[in-house]
């Protein structure tokens, strides 16, 4: 298994790269990740020979040589390409225009890509990216459109359609005298004025060494060619040109000593013997005849030229171990970055810890400062036997510190007879609960962002009957919070007497209801009412008691 992931690993090598130089630089990076295991250097050593867009291959070729627990990784560090077509519709009339720049061009060898998108214009928001590469227009191919032709074809319709695949390369150029290069995304950085201003920069060239080109060669009224042919060894077979007399008519249209012959008048030359390929090239006076420049050139070299090259080779080779130790250099001040970066977070992680500890420590003291008033004055104020005298009613109504609540002890002080109390006292007994539950702590339900300041309550109401309550406002409201707008005489809530007209209803049957719109709370009310159980807990914020005088008429 492993060696025919090799095998076919190094098929595709050959077949996409064709320097040798690159090959062995290739290898190498290879090799020192296996010693190292340094996955973001090897995609960083990887970018400078996968540096074309025929070659992006070769990433999917190298994953398998990838360990399985740094394969989720790799995906996530190597470019992301898609084979796949997607359309979208601009508007070319749009007041802030299409939102994109792009490059290239049929007259500088390569396709149109985008190079540039506004933010948040018309191509951002349709998912267009930097790196795609555009292949029809309004349904036309544009492969061997030049840039102005495409731009000619946006502006035949007002609604452009688009067609495009993702790439994640940009074709780029430093000066006019170079080659055309190719950049990653990640690495491209756009030029000022870029439009079709930088894309007619472009130059046309790049691309593998070896070039497939045609020439045609008339034989009448001459001696012949002037050029030998030999065949290919095992490892390279072909027919190949071996030697080229000066002045000859081959040398005229420029075939080479290692040119490879692949076609001559149709007739493919790939899989001929030798005896086969002179009889094709001797049937004709008039020959069209196709070759790739160099391809056996390797084959026919003198010892100096093979020493030459190798000299060649090497300096290839150096210069992509020198641009390997920056990539690692530059890596490694990344890496330093991003370690002070964790670093400074985890300080301040831990700081706003050391703060929500400090925090937690001052409630605790505050609430078991409270629980100990509580408990104190309970010893000191709390009667020993069950209430039984107005006095004792009165002072347990006042427990609650309400309006509604106030008024009944207003009541039970001047108007309210002893009998009349003594059914209020029955009344509460059939009951039999608390109306507000003693040992409940909001802060296991609400953060105290939420609650401060606020009088919080658990109510446990029994289901008798209907609710009879009206709430009011909402998140989306001027109130900005549910609150009890009314409360129906008779109903379940006016029995229990521990909810009044202004009280915030913070929670229902657990579900919280702060940032609910008024719509949810009235639903939450009633699917908690109607669901099964006998009872129904409410959390509410206890609405300040209003000063008894503002109720009073003088006269």
């Amino acid at each position: 298994m492993e060696r025919r992931v090799a095998r076919e690993f190094r098929h595709k090598v050959n077949l996409l790269i064709d320097n040798e130089a690159e090959k062995d630089y290739l290898y190498d990076v290879l090799r020192m990740y296996h010693q190292s295991m340094n996955l973001p250097v090897l995609v960083g050593d990887l970018k400078l020979v996968i540096n074309e867009p025929s070659r992006l291959p070769l990433f999917d070729a190298i994953r398998p040589l990838i360990p399985l627990k740094h394969q989720v990784e790799y995906d996530q560090l190597t470019p992301k390409r898609s084979r796949k077509l997607k359309e979208v519709r601009l508007d070319r009339l749009h007041p802030e225009g299409l939102g994109i720049s792009v490059r290239g061009g049929v007259e500088f060898s390569c396709g149109l890509f985008i190079s540039q998108l506004v933010k948040g214009g018309q191509a951002d928001n349709v998912g267009l990216q930097v790196g795609d590469e555009i292949v029809r227009i309004n349904g036309y191919s544009i492969s061997s459109c030049t840039h102005e032709e495409v731009i000619n074809l946006i502006r035949t319709k007002k609604i452009v359609s688009i067609k495009v695949r993702h790439v994640g390369m940009i074709p780029v150029k430093s000066s006019a005298d170079e080659p055309l290069k190719w950049q990653y995304v990640d690495q491209f950085v756009s030029e000022s004025g870029e439009g079709k201003g930088s894309v007619a920069g472009l130059a046309s060239s790049g691309g593998r060494d070896n070039k497939e080109k045609k020439v045609f060669i008339s034989l009448i009224g001459t001696k012949g060619m002037g050029c030998s042919i030999s065949s290919g060894p095992t490892q390279k077979p072909g027919i190949f040109i071996s030697n080229v007399k000066p002045g000859s008519l081959s040398a005229e249209v420029g075939l080479e000593v290692g040119d490879q012959i692949v076609e001559v008048n149709g007739v493919d030359f790939s899989n001929v013997d030798h005896k086969e390929a002179v009889r094709v090239l001797k049937s004709s006076r008039t020959l069209t005849i196709s070759v790739v420049a160099g391809a056996g050139k390797e084959l026919f070299m003198t010892e100096e030229e093979r020493q030459r090259e190798a000299r060649l080779r090497e300096q290839e080779r150096q210069e992509l171990m020198h641009q390997k130790r920056l990539a690692l250099e530059t890596n490694k001040i990344i890496k330093e970055q991003q370690e002070k970066e964790r670093l400074r977070k985890l300080e301040i992680s831990q700081k706003a810890a050391e703060e929500e500890e400090r925090y937690r420590r001052e409630i605790e003291q505050i609430t078991a400062e409270e629980e100990k008033f509580k408990k104190e004055w309970e010893e000191d104020w709390r009667p020993k036997e069950p209430p039984k005298s107005l006095r004792t009613v009165t002072a347990e109504v006042h427990s609650a510190p309400r309006s509604k609540h106030k008024n009944l002890e207003g009541v039970a002080h001047d108007q309210l007879e002893t009998d009349d109390m003594d059914e209020a006292i029955t009344k509460q007994d059939k009951q039999g609960f608390q109306k507000y539950l003693e040992d409940f702590d909001p802060y296991s339900m609400f953060t105290p962002e939420q609650i401060v300041g606020k009088d919080v309550r658990l109510l446990r109401i029994k289901k008798e009957g209907s609710l009879d309550l009206a709430v009011e406002g909402g998140i989306d409201s001027p109130i900005g919070k549910i609150v009890v707008s009314a409360i129906y005489e008779g109903g379940a809530a006016d029995k229990h007497g521990g909810i009044v007209k202004g009280d915030e209803i913070l929670a229902v049957n657990g579900k919280i209801l702060i940032d609910s719109k008024l719509a949810e709370a009235q639903a939450t009310l009633a699917k908690a009412w109607n669901m099964g159980g006998d009872w129904i807990d409410l959390v509410i914020a206890a609405s300040p008691p209003k000063e008894y005088d503002d109720e009073v008429t003088f006269f």
